[in-house]
């Protein structure tokens, strides 16, 4: 369900994306993505996002603070009517080169171009300084040229430790909602001809729909206001079962089709080469 830089088990995913009207950033796409990560490098190892935008940076990344629950909290708003995917479609000031900061337990990268990362890799600390394929990078170059990569370095110690990756960004498409998905756990490019197995949840939101909508999440009532500005008052979800396997790709839903409730509509986004 992710693809790290080295080789990697990873299990319980859980990715979310919603579409919101903020009272200050205006309408964005929210991501959260956690799962349950084993190192099996003989180094340190990192896992790579690629998001539909061009605008990120580290204020965009949202603390869970003593909320580490969140994404979990939202499947168990839903677990009770999600059902099991049958079938799914198919559809084709100065900046700086790489942003390198930390947060939660990760060292992040942001970049918009994948090939300048190795050149400000030694700003990540040795115990999570990962090798990196320049085969994988190239991949992202291209086949993402709009997007933002985010590598999210780690070691075993961090990856006991992590909080959901929670953040939010303007997108390239306000409706289109899209989770990076794209699987390989072995440090190389993926292979886009493979299936993949699943073991995760994909989860959905949207501040337009009715007060019907969904299944409500209960949030804590201590929880940071700055935190719950972001995160919404119901989800729709479908869970996608340890066992079943899928062509290699990204989840991806029009606004449209996310207002209707259908989760049919659900589709995986293979990249097209530039």
């Amino acid at each position: 369900m992710c693809i790290s830089t080295g080789e990697a088990a990873f299990s319980g995913t859980i990715v979310y994306c919603g579409r919101q009207h903020h009272r200050v950033h205006g309408l964005v796409h929210v991501l959260g993505y956690q799962n349950t990560a084993v190192n099996l490098a003989d180094g340190p190892n990192a896992m790579l996002l690629h998001l539909p935008t061009r605008q990120l940076t580290p204020r965009h990344f949202l603390s869970a603070g003593r909320v580490g629950d969140v994404l979990h909290r939202m499947v168990a708003a839903v677990e009770h009517v999600a059902a099991t995917a049958d079938g799914i479609e198919w559809m084709s000031a100065e900046p700086q080169p790489v942003q390198v900061f930390d947060h939660d337990v990760y060292t992040v990268l942001l970049a918009d171009d994948p090939t300048a990362v190795p050149a400000a890799l030694w700003q990540v600390p040795p115990h999570r300084r990962p090798d990196l394929d320049p085969d994988l990078l190239q991949f992202y170059a291209d086949h993402f040229p709009d997007h933002t990569i985010v590598v999210c370095c780690f070691d075993n110690a961090d990856a006991q430790r992590a909080k959901p990756l929670l953040l939010w960004y303007p997108p390239l498409d306000p409706d289109r909602l899209t989770v990076p998905a794209l699987d390989s756990h072995t440090g190389r490019a993926p292979d886009l001809d493979a299936t993949a197995p699943v073991d995760h949840w994909v989860l959905f939101s949207t501040d337009e729909a009715p007060s019907d909508w969904g299944a409500p999440v209960v949030y804590p009532r201590d929880m940071r206001h700055r935190l719950r500005a972001f995160l919404p008052s119901a989800v729709v979800g479908r869970h996608y079962s340890r066992g079943q396997t899928l062509p290699n790709g990204d989840f991806t839903i029009s606004h449209r089709d996310l207002l209707t409730g259908d989760l049919d509509r659900i589709e995986r986004l293979q990249p097209t080469r530039r």
